[in-house]
């Protein structure tokens, strides 16, 4: 099938069809039809572009910004994007928003990539919507308006992106910017969560732990922490896990695998995990009693202005 399409599209392409040359150098680009060769994709690419073809300035801008059958040149890039966002082309304008938002191939400007976000985003763009809804959450250039994040992040949330989806379910959680319901939360978080976003397992795994807009049930609190915690950076979701562990919630108690989580957590710096994992080396819980390491955890803990640290490093020191 796709044999039979690349020869019939070289022809055109030969021919000058710029329609041709895009779609030939997308079949050079994902080898359909032909062996993959990303130069001879940039070829087509670029022959179709300097013809005024959107699609193929967009494609011929990614092209230059990975540094794909070209040398790498994000200034190329944004000159090829620019050309194709001007157009009307979603992708280029976002891809033009956010060379704008980091500064790669131009001056970084937050008023030029909220810009072009909108102008995406307005398109329908998954990707432009969920920055746009980033920059009006955290007041990034635009006033702050909850209400703008909440209606840019529910587009994008509708499309399946996931991370929007975490961020829909945080504003029902919270009650910014909608009224607070936690079923909503559950609803989007569990969307997120079941794509794989930590944020929304761990998340989720909290509305299970206190019973927020579903039955409160241990088990599936832990089933959510675990997917969470296990990826390796992120330190609370690894607190969490250790909660469960110590307290016997949705699992069997055990303390040594409650120090584990404990540590894991403790070693990126999250303050409440250093802490309790003083709390086992003081009281010799999963790991043998230990006043000095105890000290240790308190007083990083501590450092970061955690109350009751302080307060048993005060207690130990004076021992």
């Amino acid at each position: 099938k796709y044999a039979a399409e690349a020869e019939a599209l070289k022809e055109k392409a030969s021919n000058g069809d710029a329609c041709a040359q895009n779609n030939l150098g997308e079949m050079y680009y994902y080898g359909r039809g032909v062996s993959q060769d990303y130069a001879k994709a940039v070829k087509w690419y670029r022959k179709s572009a300097e013809q005024g073809n959107a699609d193929a300035q967009y494609n011929l801008g990614f092209m230059y910004h990975y540094g794909q059958g070209v040398t790498q040149d994000d200034a190329e890039a944004v000159k090829w994007f620019r050309k194709s966002a001007e157009q009307g082309n979603s992708d280029a304008q976002y891809s033009l928003g956010f060379m704008y938002e980091y500064g790669e191939g131009v001056t970084q400007d937050d008023a030029e990539a909220v810009k072009w976000f909108r102008k995406s985003a307005e398109q329908g763009n998954a990707c432009a919507q969920n920055n746009l809804g980033e920059m009006y959450y955290y007041g990034r250039v635009v006033a702050q308006d909850y209400s703008e994040a909440v209606k840019w992040y529910r587009k994008c949330a509708e499309q399946g992106h996931d991370v929007a989806q975490f961020y829909l379910g945080l504003m029902y959680e919270n009650g910014q910017g909608v009224t607070q319901d936690y079923s909503e939360a559950v609803k989007w978080y569990r969307k997120s969560a079941e794509q794989g976003d930590p944020f929304a397992q761990r998340s989720l795994g909290e509305m299970y732990e206190y019973g927020r807009g579903v039955t409160q049930n241990y088990s599936k609190a832990v089933k959510w922490y675990r997917k969470s915690a296990e990826r390796w950076w992120y330190a609370d979701a690894q607190y969490n896990l250790g909660e469960m562990y110590y307290y016997g919630r949705g699992v069997t108690q055990d303390y040594s695998e409650a120090v584990k989580w404990y540590r894991k957590s403790a070693k990126q710096g999250n303050a409440l995990g250093q802490c309790n994992l003083g709390v086992m080396y003081e009281n010799g819980r999963g790991v043998p009693q230990d006043y000095s390491k105890a000290v240790k955890w308190y007083r990083k803990s501590a450092e970061q202005g955690n109350d009751f640290a302080k307060r048993k490093l005060n207690e130990l020191s004076n021992k």
